[in-house]
């Protein structure tokens, strides 16, 4: 009997030490409800009708910037709290300068043309009295309890006769208010018992009007594939013209010397051996070196490691020949598609190499594995950090590499460190 209560019991502790904190966020959520339908709604109303006179149109981007924030930090507790993800919907918009009334007319154009934005305006004027009651209601119950428990007890002859202060009944005579204590229990369990049932429903509903619709999803896959078009298109353009610039600086200026030595040699056949021997020696320099440039092109396009071993292998060379150690977690049932499986080697290759060029690492950790259709990895180290892609990095490039393929690069990487790059690609093995 022991043994079986010394395994319950921390299970149980879990359990309350949940439904508390499922409180404590409905609390959260009965207040930000309040914030959102009294302050930002009433803004965004005084807002609309302030477009009138012209004011708000430079009021109005200030404002969605203030209640897409709300909605993201609702998407965010979403996934955070119950695992339930909550697709931005909001398109793409363009303001050039802040302060051109042009360009503020278009954005505001844009912004109320975005179906996302009336769903937001619904829900910040929804949520004042859905997040209030489903927040609220497992909070008042509990502190409703507790009043009854410790309170009422103790403080009803101060107060004199009464009703509804932590009891359902008229108070009259200690034995009534002692009857609040057992009835205290009874709320404060009724109250952990529904906070996380409410909390999860008031994420169905955030989630029926936060999320896009199948229309606003349409959309935006459209638009995104038009952006990552224009970025490959970009990319495969530099590509090209890194490979045009290398071979016309390496291995063509070295192939024009080689002829101009055969060339030269030919002529000094006969009159002068010795320098037709030193020509050709150097002709055979120059085409080892032209051949050894050439390899390392083709490298750069399709490295040999890759078609010989796999990703797997070629990613466990990787980190053999990095400097800094380097742990490796590979599970792949099978190879995937060639460019695919290119796309993640050379993305691998450069964050390693980030490494050991800026982050002043003592370790590494590459993790790559397959699920649900997608491939993932996972590139951890101890360094520096302050990784950006923003910032002019190659990182902007390698985002550019997997949108290509409809993927996602990630950078976590706060100053001080640690620096975790995470990328997913959907594909077939």
């Amino acid at each position: 009997m022991y043994k079986v209560w010394a395994v319950r019991l921390p299970a149980s502790l879990r359990g309350l030490a949940d439904r508390l904190r499922w409180c404590t966020r409905g609390l959260v959520v009965a207040v930000l409800s309040q914030v959102g339908s009294v302050a930002l709604f009433t803004v965004t109303l005084v807002t609309l009708a302030s477009m009138v006179v012209g004011v708000g149109f430079l009021i109005l981007p200030v404002v969605m910037i203030a209640v897409r924030g709300l909605a993201n930090f609702h998407r965010r507790t979403a996934e955070e709290w119950a695992g339930v993800h909550i697709e931005t919907p909001y398109r793409s918009t363009d303001l050039d300068d802040p302060y051109d009334t042009a360009g503020s007319v278009t954005h505001c154009r844009q912004l109320l043309s975005d179906p996302a934005t009336w769903r937001d305006f619904l829900w910040t004027m929804l949520d004042g009295l859905v997040g209030l009651v489903l927040g609220l209601l497992p909070v008042s119950f509990v502190a409703y309890g507790l009043n009854g428990i410790f309170v009422t007890p103790l403080l009803w002859k101060s107060m004199g006769p009464h009703w509804g202060f932590g009891a359902t009944w008229f108070i009259t005579d200690q034995s009534a208010a002692n009857l609040a204590i057992p009835q205290g229990i009874l709320f404060v369990a009724l109250g952990l018992l529904i906070a996380p049932a409410l909390g999860r429903l008031h994420i169905r509903f955030n989630r029926l009007l936060l999320a896009p619709t199948r229309n606003a999803l349409l959309a935006l896959r459209v638009e995104r594939l038009t952006e990552t078009r224009s970025e490959t298109v970009e990319s495969q353009a530099a590509e090209l013209r890194r490979i045009e610039r290398d071979l016309h600086d390496g291995a063509q200026a070295r192939l024009v010397s080689l002829g101009m030595s055969l060339g030269l040699a030919d002529t000094l056949l006969e009159t002068n051996p010795a320098m037709v021997r030193k020509l050709l020696a150097d002709a055979m320099e120059s085409s080892s070196q032209a051949l050894t440039e050439l390899r390392d092109l083709v490298r750069g396009i399709h490295p040999p490691v890759l078609a010989e071993r796999g990703l797997d292998g070629a990613v466990r060379a990787l980190a053999v020949g990095l400097a800094v150690p380097v742990e490796v977690q590979i599970d792949l049932p099978s190879r995937p598609h060639l460019p695919v499986e290119s796309a993640v080697y050379f993305v691998i290759a450069e964050a390693l190499a980030n490494i050991t060029k800026h982050s002043g690492a003592s370790r590494a950790r590459v993790r790559l594995w397959y699920a649900g259709g997608r491939l993932r990895a996972q590139v951890h180290d101890d360094g520096r950090g302050g990784a950006d892609a923003e910032g002019g990095s190659g990182l902007r490039g390698l985002q550019r590499r997997l949108a290509a393929f409809d993927g996602e690069l990630d950078i976590n990487s706060p100053v001080g460190g640690p620096t975790l790059v995470t990328m997913e690609l959907p594909c077939a093995l």
